[in-house]
């Protein structure tokens, strides 16, 4: 069984519940994530945004500018999810792989005893199968076309 600490990243790019929205939207932007988990103190996981979250919570072009709200405004505490799904690390790949189908959820931050060790997103699943599919057709005999 294959469990999740050989795919999962842990080169994690987080940020504190107190920074706002628009240091979010770079983050994400920068380093070509959906995913940030927000973490206090020694990589204490407390929160997850999401690139949902992030486009929920930007105020609409359309807005007057007198009322539109600036992202450098909105804290990430006020739009950050707080009922997070994760993972041990020693869970399955299958294991978490049902666990995201399920739950039609992107990512699962990987914890052990409350801090933060890793997150596995559907994306590295995505990795797995283009993998287990080129090892499939390594082994199958190779037929002529002609």
């Amino acid at each position: 069984m294959m469990n999740i600490d050989t795919i999962m990243t842990t080169d994690l790019i987080t940020i504190p519940p107190d920074e706002n929205l628009e240091t979010a939207r770079t983050l994400m932007h920068d380093n070509h994530i959906h995913h940030l988990p927000v973490v206090e103190g020694d990589e204490k996981l407390v929160g997850l945004v999401t690139l949902t979250n992030v486009l929920a919570a930007t105020d609409s072009i359309l807005r007057d500018r007198e009322n539109r709200l600036h992202a450098r405004d909105i804290i990430i505490k006020d739009i950050m999810v707080t009922d997070v799904a994760t993972v041990d690390e020693h869970a399955s790949m299958r294991q978490a792989a049902l666990f995201l189908e399920k739950h039609g959820i992107g990512c699962l931050p990987v914890v052990t005893d409350g801090k933060l060790q890793g997150i596995i997103t559907d994306t590295d699943f995505v990795g797995v199968a283009i993998n287990l599919l080129e090892q499939i057709e390594e082994t199958e005999p190779y037929e002529q076309v002609g």
